[in-house]
């Protein structure tokens, strides 16, 4: 048996393009109903905000209708906009949160 080798070269590069996930907006409305102590729990619980970046946000809602609470890849806004909203229901409170793109 005759083994040939034979030497290759390739002048080719791939390129590999990866996108960044998408980020989305978590955005909690004001309403007449919840009070402001209970907004700043869930800053601070579920959105791992600090007590003061929690009243600064809360005031903001209060003051302006809305804020952005914070900015993830979409499974993590989802899951934090469900846990923002199950937890207040669970409390009587009618919080809204909603999911913006950025």
């Amino acid at each position: 048996m005759t083994e040939i080798f034979e030497d290759v070269q390739i002048d080719e590069t791939i390129k590999i393009n990866i996108d960044e996930p998408k980020n989305y907006k978590v955005v909690m409305l004001n309403d007449e109903s919840t009070p402001m102590e209970w907004v700043v729990d869930i800053l601070k619980s579920i959105f791992n905000h600090s007590q003061e970046t929690a009243e600064k946000i809360t005031l903001q809602i209060h003051n302006e209708g809305s804020a952005v609470v914070g900015i993830y890849t979409y499974e993590i806004a989802e899951q934090k906009t469900v846990e923002a909203i199950n937890s207040s229901r669970q409390h009587g409170f009618p919080l809204q949160v909603s999911l913006d793109t950025e």
